[in-house]
């Protein structure tokens, strides 16, 4: 896990030194462990790293294959690589490190682009082919992984965050209406490969890019994910059997493959207590737990330790919990905001910033429960969809998007009153030969492109923000595809994620299984008041917010007149949908 950044230049001149350095600085904190650049003619490739796997020196990147003729910058795991290894040895290939980054660099120069095929993990790389003068970069099939880049006409520069393509100086910064049609309207998410600036694109998932030196672009997918059934129909109690074990597997693996103890963010919920379970029933001992809680409101609780502490005494983790008071929340939230990729509405993206700079003091990596309610249908969303009638957008849209059109051209200024992308998104990703049926169709959605650029893209912000390694077991693309072939009736069953709860039965304590879905909760984003409400007073009506002309001002009034009162159908408050969006830009636009 680390940060990555790079540069080909199209003139065939050099990358110039001091937009390396200022591209480095903006991925430092995810690689607090080593740094390395390399020149090559028109190429530059950098690295920030967090030493996972092969701990010495040899682990080092930029990374060169014995040939000289590949070199590779790489974030993120490969937990198959010991088997990939052996089998690249026995054809010939020669290592210097017990890393998974090399086995990712004689896969390439075995298999070509196929390599990415035979990867089981999460990772973005870059290969640059010095015969060919050709860059390859790919992005992981779950979009764990970040990585974007910047097409200029001098050149292609490609970084894990979008701060490290801003600090070259050389991006366009206007906004991209179609990016500000989703960014409010679909929860913050943006999906690849468009952000909200019309500089600045994103790796598809499962999708590779080649850029050559002319400047001449390409991509392919190399996967997608089938939600339909199996030739051979499952009785329930045989699902249940086949989920539980690719889970277990899907956990040890990520707890076997490692140079560092591997830790899990405990929540409370069902999700990370399962994972807590199955750890401990693969022989893991001395499970180190981490949890966060936050001051109470009078709607709603900030912390769900009654039921993590549940958790942690049953299996006698190593536990560590932490309560946050609003005070140092609205301090520490500016910092929150600077270190987001792009802007995210999720309030539990404030509580795992602060939870990973706890946890980084004791380890490197943990596991997360991100992605189960997507891939077992967990939501309270899905099952009034399931129950509703019309086409696929009028079962989808009434229960997930923040804003109808009608309202999102009530929330901008008249330039950005274009067409209702939003709609026709969900159009393409619902009318899909790729399902059996809606609800397999809105899974397949959920987990392809809602996910990657909400609860994952915020999950790998905010810990990498502490040089901190999240992996995701729910995420593991075979357990992911064998779910998507399961009947969502059966996710659906015990108001959602009825496999899990059945698999969790007698593992985890009833009251876990048995609760309301719970998450980091920060209830001072979504009840807005005191200090949490003058900050987004002053953040929408600075002169920069006016200047920029995004919102449309007697809209934004309307929030600020009634702070409390304008929720989305997802319960997020709008003034902070609002407030993040502007804060963002302003810290990284001006």
């Amino acid at each position: 896990m680390c940060g990555l950044y790079g540069a080909l230049s199209f003139d065939g001149q050099s990358i110039d030194r001091g937009i390396a350095k200022s591209m480095s600085e903006k991925v430092a904190r995810r690689g607090p462990d080593d740094r390395g650049e390399w020149f090559d003619g028109p190429v530059m490739l950098g690295h920030r790293r967090l030493a996972i796997i092969d701990l010495s020196p040899s682990g080092h990147q930029p990374m060169h294959d014995t040939s000289e003729r590949y070199s590779i910058v790489f974030n993120g795991t490969i937990y198959n690589y010991p088997e990939l290894r052996e089998v690249l040895i026995a054809d010939g290939y020669r290592f210097n490190s017990h890393s998974d980054t090399e086995v990712i660099l004689n896969a390439y120069a075995c298999w070509g682009e196929q390599c990415t095929e035979k990867l089981h993990g999460m990772f973005a790389f870059a290969i640059w082919d010095t015969n060919r003068q050709s860059l390859y970069l790919a992005r992981d099939r779950m979009g764990i992984k970040p990585l974007y880049y910047a097409h200029t006409p001098g050149g292609f520069y490609f970084a894990s965050n979008p701060q490290a393509l801003l600090a070259t100086g050389l991006c366009d910064t206007e906004i991209d209406p179609v990016g500000l049609h989703h960014q409010l309207s679909l929860h913050a998410v943006i999906p690849a490969p468009r952000t909200l600036l019309k500089g600045i694109r994103k790796c598809r998932p499962a999708f590779h890019l080649r850029v050559d030196s002319d400047g001449s672009r390409s991509e392919s997918s190399y996967w997608s994910l089938v939600a339909k059934r199996p030739d051979l129909p499952l009785s329930a109690e045989e699902w249940n059997i086949a989920i539980r074990d690719a889970l277990m597997e899907s956990v040890k693996m990520r707890s076997d493959i490692a140079d560092v103890p591997v830790g899990v963010l405990l929540s409370g919920g069902l999700d990370s207590s399962l994972l807590v379970a199955l750890l401990a029933e693969s022989g893991v001992g001395k499970i180190k737990t981490y949890s966060i809680g936050f001051e109470d409101q009078p709607e709603e609780k900030g912390s769900e330790f009654e039921f993590s502490d549940a958790v942690a005494q049953m299996y006698d983790t190593e536990h560590q919990k932490y309560m946050i008071p609003n005070d140092q929340v609205i301090n520490r939230l500016p910092e929150v905001i600077r270190s987001m990729a792009e802007p995210m509405v999720g309030q539990d993206a404030v509580a795992f910033y602060l939870l990973s700079e706890q946890v980084r003091r004791s380890v490197k990596v943990v596991q997360s429960g991100q992605g189960a309610d997507e891939v077992f249908a967990g939501y309270f969303w899905y099952g009034p969809m399931q129950a509703s009638s019309g086409s696929s957008l009028q079962r989808f849209a009434p229960h997930y998007v923040d804003r109808d059109h009608d309202e999102f051209c009530d929330t901008v200024e008249s330039q950005y009153r274009g067409e209702d992308y939003t709609s026709a998104l969900i159009e393409e990703n619902l009318d899909t030969e790729q399902a059996d049926s809606f609800m397999d169709a809105v899974l397949r959605f959920d987990v392809t492109t809602l996910i990657v650029d909400d609860p994952v893209k915020r999950v790998d912000n905010m810990t990498m923000a502490w040089g901190l390694e999240a992996r995701v077991p729910y995420l593991d693309h075979q357990l992911v595809e064998l779910a998507a072939s399961c009947p969502p009736e059966l996710k659906l069953k015990h108001q959602g994620k009825g496999l899990l709860k059945e698999i969790a039965r007698g593992r985890i304590p009833d009251a876990v299984i048995d609760r309301p879905k719970g998450y980091f909760p920060v209830p001072a984003l979504k009840y807005v008041r005191g200090d949490f409400y003058q900050f987004m007073a002053d953040t929408l009506n600075s002169q920069s917010s006016r200047e920029r002309g995004i919102f449309n001002q007697s809209y934004i009034d309307r929030l600020l007149a009634e702070p409390e009162k304008h929720f989305t159908r997802l319960n997020g408050s709008k003034l902070w949908h609002s407030a993040v969006l502007e804060y963002w830009l302003q810290q990284h636009i001006g």
